[in-house]
C-alpha cells in the first residue's frame, strides 16, 4: 500500500519572505485575530482549569459533602465527575462555533493575502 504523496502541483507557489511574514505579523487585521483567540481561551482555560481543581480539591479534602448520596447510588463526587465531562465537550464546540465564526475568516484573509491568491 502506497502513502506517497500526491505529485506537486504544476503552479509555482512562492513562499512569502521573512519580510512579509513580519510584516504581517505587526499587522493591525494579525493583532485582530491574535486578540479575537486570546479573549476568548485563556478566560475559558483559566476558568476551566478552577473548575478541575475545585473538583479535585473537593475529593481529597471534602471527602462526606463528595460522598453525600442525591439518588439511589448517586453521590456528588459521580455528578460533578460527570459535569466534568459535559464541560470538555461543551467548551470544545464553543469554541469551534467562535472559531468558524470569528477566527477562520480572519486566518482565511490573511492566508489568502499571503499566498498571493488576494
Amino acid at each position: 500500500m502506497a502513502t506517497d504523496a500526491p505529485p506537486p502541483s504544476k503552479e509555482q507557489h512562492t513562499l512569502p519572505s521573512t519580510e512579509e511574514f513580519t510584516a504581517v505579523q505587526e499587522s493591525a487585521e494579525f493583532g485582530e485575530l491574535r486578540h479575537s483567540y486570546r479573549s476568548f481561551a485563556f478566560p475559558l482555560t483559566v476558568g476551566f482549569i478552577a473548575w478541575y481543581l475545585l473538583y479535585v480539591l473537593l475529593s481529597n479534602f471534602a471527602g462526606d459533602f463528595m460522598g453525600t448520596k442525591l439518588f439511589g447510588n448517586i453521590n456528588v463526587a459521580f455528578i460533578l465527575g460527570i459535569a466534568q465531562f459535559l464541560t470538555t465537550f461543551l467548551i470544545a464546540w464553543w469554541y469551534s462555533r467562535h472559531a468558524a465564526a470569528k477566527l477562520d475568516p480572519k486566518a482565511e484573509a490573511i492566508k489568502s493575502r499571503m499566498e498571493g491568491d488576494a
